[in-house]
């Protein structure tokens, strides 16, 4: 006979062999209420139930996604097209960065530098520089560069003492400027220390009046006395001893510019050269003149010269010298060493050399004996008018700064090629400087 009781223990054995197999960890004291808190946080929200098919409900599962966006079962899901488009952000206006200079060396150029935002967006972009305290505006273009991306360069002739000062624009596609760096009313300067060079040639510059240009005109007569010579009479042949007059005259007229630098002076002289010689000049042109036709000599000539600085108290003179002479072309050279202040008190030591016409080797010495007076002697050794014996001249000039940039002087000396001969020789030069 089956009771009542024996009926509910039979059914609860049932439902518990049916049930799966789960181990079930037993909880901490006081930390089931903090996991039920966790897994409610974590746990989704519970999807209302599906009133589908099993099939349905298992086709759902396996379309199912994770929360790193992939499939739990299968691939994922193509996302569904809204049929909208996301607009693209505006772009925004042009910008320039640039770093500013703030100091740069004198006559060399300047390069500046910058880059430049959405480029596309603008028609130039431009540096705007005013020299010094000029205030003339200067406008360069900034290019393309290998040492840019984009560059503007200064030209080392506007890169001069004391500074220079600069703003950079843009200009936009429709023509309007824009300032991106200074302004014209408040430029960046950039400092341009003064070279040793540049100080130099202030300072000489100041103290000649800022006369960079002299033209200078000048004649001198030189007489060496009575020179032996010899005469052949053409028909006997015979050869006799003579005395001749041995002399010459030149007139001269020369530009001098001084750029007080490296180069501190360059000129150009002319002129004319006339006299006798105790030589004679056999040529087709004067045979069977007499010794006193034979004997004329001539120059006419032109030399530049340039004067280098070597330092200070050094400068370095060379010259070149064409001519024509009686027997034909002739070209000559000549050089000096001056020692000392180039425009105070000196000492100088040269030689000029000419074809056919001579050689000479001169030292003199200026001596500023006031701001407008200067004494010079002078001792000359010399072959000049073609002659077969070398002669001394000892002279004496002086000269006087008149102002307004006149400058006259006078010159007087003697010279002899033997003891018991010699002559005088005088002179002057007037210049102007401007």
């Amino acid at each position: 006979m089956v009771t009542p009781h024996k009926l509910v223990s039979s059914a609860v054995v049932v439902a518990l062999v049916s049930l799966p197999c789960v181990a079930l960890a037993q909880p901490k004291p006081g930390a089931e209420a903090e996991e039920h808190g966790k897994a409610a946080q974590a746990a989704p929200a519970a999807a209302p139930p599906d009133t589908k098919a099993a099939g349905g409900a298992a086709q759902a599962d396996a379309g199912h996604k994770t929360s790193d966006g992939k499939s739990a079962g299968g691939p994922a899901m193509p996302e569904q097209d809204t049929g909208k488009q996301q607009k693209a952000p505006a772009p925004l206006g042009p910008r320039l960065h640039h770093d500013p200079v703030s100091v740069a060396p004198a006559h060399k150029p300047l390069v500046v530098r910058a880059s430049i935002d959405n480029p596309q967006l603008v028609k130039q972009a431009l540096l705007v520089y005013r020299i010094g305290a000029d205030p003339a505006l200067h406008q360069l273009n900034f290019r393309r560069g290998p040492e840019g991306p984009y560059v503007a360069i200064i030209p080392a002739s506007d890169m001069r003492w004391p500074a220079l000062s600069y703003t950079i624009e843009i200009e936009q596609l429709d023509g309007r400027r824009q300032t991106v760096f200074a302004s014209r009313r408040n430029m960046h300067r950039v400092e341009v220390p003064e070279d040793l060079m540049d100080v130099r040639e202030r300072a000489l510059s100041r103290r000649l009046e800022n006369r960079r240009s002299v033209f200078k005109a000048g004649a001198e007569y030189v007489s060496f006395g009575q020179s032996d010579a010899t005469e052949t009479d053409p028909t006997t042949g015979i050869t006799t001893p003579v005395q001749v007059k041995d002399y010459y005259y030149r007139i001269e007229g020369s530009y001098t510019y001084r750029p007080l630098r490296v180069v501190s002076e360059f000129s150009l002289r002319a002129g004319v050269v006339r006299g006798r010689s105790p030589v004679a000049i056999d040529t087709e042109a004067n045979k069977g003149k007499s010794l006193a036709e034979r004997s004329k000599v001539g120059l006419n000539y032109g030399a530049p010269t340039v004067q280098f600085r070597l330092a200070d108290n050094w400068h370095l003179e060379g010259e070149f010298l064409t001519s024509v002479t009686e027997v034909g072309f002739s070209v000559g050279g000549g050089g000096a060493l001056l020692i000392g202040d180039a425009y105070g008190s000196n000492l100088k030591l040269g030689f000029e050399a000419i074809q056919v016409f001579g050689t000479r080797f001169y030292g003199e010495l200026d001596i500023r004996a006031s701001d407008r007076v200067v004494i010079a002697p002078i001792v000359e050794v010399s072959d000049m008018p073609h002659t077969d014996k070398y002669g001394v001249r000892l002279i004496g000039q002086f000269s006087v700064n008149l102002g307004q940039g006149f400058t006259v002087a006078a010159r007087g000396g003697y010279q002899a090629r033997k003891s018991t001969s010699g002559g005088p020789s005088g002179g002057g030069t007037l210049s102007y400087a401007f």
